[in-house]
């Protein structure tokens, strides 16, 4: 038995959670769910991010207080990860005292260590970001992310030596290759470190919203500083409950592209002035677009991209939540940008849920009720169908582990394709009751049985239904993973029909 420790970025409070980021979620969700049936000790960490001059703004013009924001805002982040059957082991909230104490004694160590210094920022500076720009940086003199004119700023601030890590990181990166996955994202990282790295500004005295600055009262530490320190913060850095050991040495942190200098240069970085191991792994990923446009919650809902449009709440009430937990998983590629549609959805849905998975299970159990007497049949020891299930197992273990659950899903639904082509050659809804179509059925369910632990990361909940109307129990961690190969499908099990899993839909929403 492994460790596996998994993070989101900790999304920010101005708005709702969307689509985007359900993507993010319900991708580590995945991750976390594998590693569990594995057997692998997991934590699972997500959270909102709730400091900085932009939440003080959002709560100023909607007349509340930053905390009361943030308490309402934080509240729907929660309501949203539970309404897509997310199994985070924690959510974090930058506003609470644990989180505080974690980052003043980090960045205090830092200080300690020689590695902060006073000085004075002026520069460009993007609200939206909450992030200093240089004049290369900018596009047409808007911010590169947010295609919005930045300001231009003078501030006192404390900074952190980041320059002084410039050959360290490029160390780190020569000797742990796959520190940042994908390779171009690794690249793009590179290329950011070689470019010469200048120090940063991590504090602020034109805002109070923050962690105060234990050696400056009149500081707060900035957003991205205090934000970045959470995942410390979830396994007890600077506490009595310190569990830092266990944990950060098998940590990943799944992110979107748009913050890879964040965490693949600032923050391992500020690990190593801390005196602590940078994190074992960033995972990139792309963007879900519409319209060739990113879904964020800054492009506001008068623009071209309406997120009240496509909430995780409107998914769920038109598809169901393990397709459109199906959907983000299988559609787009972490690492890869995806182009984002209700048509998608309808058409993923449709095909690979509704005509492959749902008519699958459907017509098994319908002939084990009509063939066998509701009674499924034991699979036989030297089916090929079966033994292309044995290869499947390996293929989507070795996907999982990657980090591809669309690879991982892909070969899934091939094991899911063989099968029903299994039915189609032997037509057992044209056989006579006896040994002959037991063997054709014992074998479909076996494969069923392996199908319904292979979606569990995925679809959990569609996992369990399908092993309730075959007989089985609901997957259990570690041991149904295990036992993929060496237990199979028991047979004398009373076999139900049931409503379509996935009915057809007639048109897009």
């Amino acid at each position: 038995m492994q460790r596996f420790y998994i993070t989101t970025p900790i999304y920010y409070v101005t708005d709702a959670p969307h689509v985007g980021t359900a993507y993010c979620t319900v991708n580590a969700d995945a991750m976390a769910r594998w590693h569990r049936l594995r057997g692998d000790e997991t934590l699972f960490l997500t959270g909102t991010d709730e400091h900085g001059q932009k939440v003080a703004d959002t709560a100023a013009k909607n007349n509340l207080s930053p905390q009361e924001w943030t308490d309402r805002t934080s509240a729907r982040f929660v309501e949203a990860w539970k309404l897509l059957n997310i199994s985070n082991d924690d959510f974090i909230r930058t506003t609470e005292e644990r989180h505080t104490k974690s980052v003043q004694s980090f960045l205090s160590t830092i200080y300690d260590n020689g590695f902060i210094y006073k000085g004075t920022y002026v520069g460009p500076y993007c609200v939206d970001c909450e992030d200093y720009y240089t004049a290369e940086n900018l596009l047409d003199g808007n911010c590169p992310v947010h295609g919005r004119p930045v300001i231009e700023m003078e501030e006192e601030n404390w900074f952190f030596r980041l320059s002084a890590f410039q050959d360290r990181l490029l160390a780190h990166f020569e000797s742990h290759p796959d520190f940042t996955t994908p390779e171009t994202k690794r690249n793009e990282a590179l290329s950011f470190i070689r470019s010469g790295l200048r120090d940063i500004s991590i504090t602020r005295t034109s805002i109070s919203w923050g962690v105060p600055v234990p050696w400056d009262d009149r500081h707060v530490f900035y957003v991205w500083y205090d934000a970045l320190i959470n995942y410390l913060t979830a396994i007890g850095y600077g506490t009595e409950k310190d569990e830092m050991a266990q944990w950060w040495p098998h940590s990943h942190h799944l992110i979107g592209k748009e913050i890879i200098r964040f965490h693949s240069v600032w923050w391992p970085a500020m690990c190593m002035a801390a005196g602590i191991e940078p994190p074992h792994h960033v995972q990139v990923h792309g963007w879900l677009l519409v319209g060739g446009q990113k879904l964020s919650k800054s492009m506001g809902n008068d623009g071209p991209v309406r997120l009240g449009e496509i909430a995780p709440a409107t998914l769920v009430d038109e598809f169901g939540v393990d397709a459109v937990r199906y959907y983000l998983l299988r559609n787009t590629a972490l690492g890869s940008d995806g182009e984002f549609s209700i048509e998608s959805v309808t058409a993923r849905y449709n095909t690979d849920l509704a005509n492959m998975l749902g008519n699958l299970v459907a017509r098994v159990c319908a002939v084990v009720n009509t063939k066998c007497a509701s009674v499924g049949p034991a699979p036989s020891p030297d089916s090929e169908l079966l033994q292309f299930a044995h290869v499947t197992i390996d293929e989507v273990s070795s996907a999982w582990e990657n980090f591809e659950p669309h690879i991982a899903l892909e070969k899934t639904w091939t094991l899911i394709g063989a099968a029903n082509a299994h039915l189609e050659n032997f037509a057992p809804w044209k056989m006579e009751p006896g040994e002959a179509i037991d063997r054709v059925m014992g074998d479909a369910l076996e494969a069923i049985r392996i199908i319904s632990v292979l979606i569990t990361p995925a679809m959990p909940d569609t996992a369990d239904e399908i092993r309730r109307r075959i007989g089985l129990g609901a997957v259990t961690a570690q041991g149904d993973w295990n036992t993929l190969r060496t237990a199979t499908y028991p047979g004398g099990l009373a076999v139900q029909k049931g409503e379509p899993l996935f009915p057809r839909i007639r048109s897009a929403a």
